[in-house]
């Protein structure tokens, strides 16, 4: 860990004891955690205990995270009385649970898929970094929460957040008044990202199975990146977004953070759909698919992906060769790359102001929505099934426009990268992680996360640099079982 006087550890130690019979927490995907829980390896009160010291170990301790706001002092409780449903009625009967898969008709799960939450309401805890709304009290769970709730989660907390999203301040990336700053795990002070940061680092460790989070432009995307995560940003109206405190009603949406494509498409699957209190879900298609049902590996085969290369060249070096590097293993894979396909509006794009004042009315009273042209005029013009961009310059034409996003892992900054000043965090640092995104058209969610889980399997970036040690929680299941 680097402080004053100390250089970053760059090497691959990693002294967590993973018993082999136990996930890995630091990875754990939820169909691990399920398949645990349903071979009585474990409880779901294991798990909460065990995720809970993980929290206590890294948070105002050791690197000093500050990933948590607070954490749900009923989960103890949820936990308890899930494994007695569990014991009364036995392993589900739905054996798509087995492979973390969710059936629109299956009945109440069995199992524990734990998520951190940024920016939803959630009956046991107030929302946002704010003190403005410490103590509040909301009359239900969100929507989302409560999809969640049904399908057997257990909600661990609150993650930290930059406080208002940075729309009422020119705070740091990762800093709320409750909360404190957030920090990267991956470099000493590093910045995090936003503004659903205390999500990503919660998920990059193992503090959770997965986490929720809202996105205006690049709040769910850009925050993944950087902590070396999957992060999709579905379609404006595919999530409802009920309980969530807005900037702007045309462009916030719900979405899963997660280790996978897979964990990140099992939860949008449960949370997407139907809502009442949010008319832009009237949007949506009839039939809201489940997208675990996209998990094909090889799906980039006969797939046409255009590159917008006039704001690739925006980037520095080390990330445009990483990005080329990406097609190079695409083209590898089956699809066709289309280089350049540039936005026919992207000198707008490039020289406009139109998103900031739109949501500088939209956060008040509320505008029309910004046209599509960009995205959707690539898409045709080249006949493309979808766009790819490095994730840090790849969030706003499909923020403007209400489109989603997936981003996987990409690479890291060089391990010789100096580290930057802590103002009052630092910019890059040896292993920094970014991200590659896919974009496509509205509802186009499917599509995305094939392609996406496709370049994952060939190239498991993810694992190959992992967080700096001291920022690795040391708690295990094996520890805790029976306890």
């Amino acid at each position: 860990m680097t402080g004053k006087g100390h250089e970053q550890d760059h090497s691959p130690v990693f002294d967590t004891v993973v018993h082999p019979q136990y996930p890995d927490l630091y990875e754990a995907s939820i169909a691990e955690l399920q398949e645990g829980l349903q071979e009585g390896l474990f409880t779901s009160v294991d798990l909460v205990k065990a995720y809970l010291a993980r929290i206590e170990e890294v948070y105002l301790q050791g690197p000093k995270l500050h990933a948590v706001i607070e954490t749900n002092p009923s989960a103890l409780a949820q936990a308890v009385e899930l494994d007695r449903e569990r014991k009364k009625r036995g392993p589900p009967w739905n054996s798509d649970l087995a492979q973390g898969q969710y059936s629109h008709s299956a009945q109440r799960r069995y199992y524990t898929r734990v998520a951190i939450y940024a920016r939803t309401s959630l009956m046991e805890a107030p929302s946002t970094g704010s003190f403005a709304l410490l103590g509040s009290i909301v009359p239900r769970d969100a929507h989302v929460a409560a999809k969640l709730r049904a399908a057997g989660a257990i909600f661990l907390g609150k993650a930290n957040l930059s406080e208002w999203a940075r729309f009422r301040d020119n705070v740091p990336q990762g800093f709320s008044g409750r909360g404190g700053q957030a920090s990267s795990p991956y470099v000493h002070l590093g910045d995090p990202s936003g503004s659903s940061s205390g999500s990503a680092i919660g998920v990059a460790i193992g503090l959770a199975a997965a986490a929720l989070g809202t996105e205006t432009d690049g709040s769910i995307v850009s925050p993944s990146s950087a902590n070396n995560l999957v992060g999709i940003k579905p379609t404006v109206g595919l999530t409802s977004r009920d309980g969530v405190i807005p900037i702007s009603e045309h462009q916030d949406t719900v979405r899963p953070m997660a280790r996978s494509v897979a964990d990140a498409a099992t939860i949008l699957t449960i949370i997407g759909g139907r809502d009442l209190r949010d008319n832009f879900i009237l949007a949506q298609p009839a039939h809201v698919p489940d997208y675990t049902q996209a998990l094909n590996a090889g799906a980039l085969r006969g797939a046409r992906l255009g590159v917008p290369r006039r704001a690739v060249a925006l980037l520095d070096d080390i990330r445009v060769a990483a990005f080329n590097a990406s097609l190079k293993t695409l083209r590898a894979h089956g699809a066709t790359i289309v280089d350049p396909t540039d936005f026919p509006d992207s000198e707008e794009l490039l020289a406009s102001d139109n998103e900031t004042i739109v949501l500088n009315t939209d956060i008040k009273v509320g505008v029309e929505k910004r046209g599509t042209r960009g995205i959707d005029g690539a898409l045709s013009a080249f006949d493309l099934d979808a766009l790819l961009l490095p994730t840090d310059i790849a969030f706003t034409p499909p923020a403007i426009a209400g489109f989603p996003i997936v981003t996987v892992p990409l690479g890291f900054l060089p391990t010789n990268t100096p580290l930057a000043p802590a103002k009052p965090t630092r910019e890059s640092g040896p292993n920094m992680p970014f991200g590659l995104a896919f974009l496509g058209t509205a509802f186009s969610e499917f599509e995305l996360i094939s392609l996406a889980f496709a370049y994952e399997q060939a190239t498991h970036t993810r694992l190959k640099v992992r967080a700096f040690p001291a920022a690795i929680p040391k708690t295990q299941l094996a520890e805790l079982v029976g306890k």
